[in-house]
């Protein structure tokens, strides 16, 4: 696919994503939050839904567990060129609730589509909202973060939501240990793509 081409199609996808009135999220949204980061970024990370400042920027993870976020990918070295942030729903529900299973099903087709033009070869789920989203299956956090599933072609690992990690400093360890987890598992994958190419 050319670059023109591509570059056509992210700007049709944002005037869907802008345009989208499939559940009632948008009603008391202020923006649609898409993404930020890379488009065509090797990983992606996915959290829950956009926060106040996320709403009122426009742009995902941006508030303060964003900045923890940034902390924890950038002391593994990782920047907004190696990664693409979005959410499982892209409009804030109300009083920062987690979004309902009708929200997030309303969502899912534009996350594929999504998924389609970024096309990441690792993602990031933060928290249980994201896996759940993923999986169809409740999250006990213990048993499903820190380490790799294979699904559909990717490898996805699942870490803490970092606005948990804002509650429970306690959780900040394990969330680098994830990240540095993701960025050998990027590393391994984009060697061996140089050395079959």
């Amino acid at each position: 696919m050319s670059d023109s081409i591509y570059e056509s199609k992210w700007e049709e996808f944002i005037t869907e994503c802008n345009a989208c009135k499939n559940c009632e999220l948008r009603e008391g949204a202020s923006n649609v939050v898409i993404y930020r980061g890379n488009r065509k970024a090797s990983l992606m990370i996915i959290g829950e839904a956009p926060g106040a400042t996320e709403d009122e920027k426009g742009k995902p993870f941006v508030g303060r567990s964003g900045m923890l976020l940034q902390n924890l990918l950038g002391s593994v070295g990782l920047t907004e060129e190696d990664y693409h942030i979005c959410n499982i729903v892209k409009c804030r529900p109300p009083e920062n609730r987690r979004p309902k299973p009708n929200e997030i099903a309303s969502c899912k087709r534009l996350l594929a589509k999504q998924f389609a033009l970024v096309r990441p070869k690792i993602i990031l789920l933060c928290g249980s909202t994201a896996y759940e989203a993923f999986f169809n299956e409740k999250a006990a956090m213990h048993a499903c973060r820190g380490h790799f599933a294979e699904k559909n072609g990717y490898s996805i690992m699942t870490t803490f939501h970092p606005a948990y990690a804002l509650r429970d400093p306690s959780k900040k360890i394990p969330m680098y240990d994830d990240m540095m987890l993701v960025r050998r598992k990027l590393d391994e994958m984009l060697a061996q793509e140089a050395t079959d190419s």
